[in-house]
């Protein structure tokens, strides 16, 4: 294993004993208190790096409104502000990345479905957030790491609203990677 892959694994794990810690401790946990203590941690697939994909970005300089529904029957507006394509599991793919009108940050969601949906992975779909470090312009690569998809904290507890991912975010590939339901 080379460095570079042994510091991206040594990362992902810290970011993993992070998130079981909040979990397991803070106030805004989605476990609920009385299950805190039998909670030892969130479920993981291995690292794989095939998983650890570059995207080309196309930016949507007028972005669509996109109204996404939730798990408790509601929607919520989101901007569908650029596409990310890229190869995975030897065919190209796409994904639309969103943000709320007022976040003012560079900050991209994409949340998706794939096969492990409802089997392996939660049944609402998991989410990735990106954090370019400048504006994107078309033509842009950006990676996007399976290992750090999440379930969103409804799949933890219905106190929570979130947003179910849109068709076009539907993978028609098992994305074995991130967090997982046992």
């Amino acid at each position: 294993m080379d460095e570079d892959t042994k510091d991206w694994e040594t990362q992902l794990q810290a970011n993993r004993d992070e998130k079981d810690r909040f979990f397991a401790e803070h106030r805004q946990s989605p476990i609920p208190p009385e299950d805190r203590d039998d909670f030892d941690g969130l479920s993981y697939f291995d690292p794989d790096h095939d998983y650890r994909v570059e995207a080309t970005v196309t930016v949507h300089e007028t972005p669509e409104s996109v109204d996404l529904e939730t798990s408790d029957d509601r929607t919520v507006r989101y901007l569908h502000v650029a596409t990310l394509s890229f190869d995975l599991d030897g065919e190209s793919r796409e994904l639309h990345a969103f943000r709320q009108a007022a976040d003012e940050s560079r900050t991209l969601f994409v949340p998706f479905r794939d096969k492990t949906t409802g089997q392996q992975s939660y049944d609402g779909g998991r989410y990735m957030e990106l954090e370019p470090d400048r504006d994107l312009s078309d033509g842009d690569e950006i990676t996007l790491d399976f290992n750090l998809a999440y379930s969103p904290f409804c799949a933890y507890s219905d106190t929570f609203s979130c947003p179910l991912p849109p068709e076009s975010n539907w993978l028609d590939t098992a994305v074995t990677a991130g967090e997982r339901i046992d």
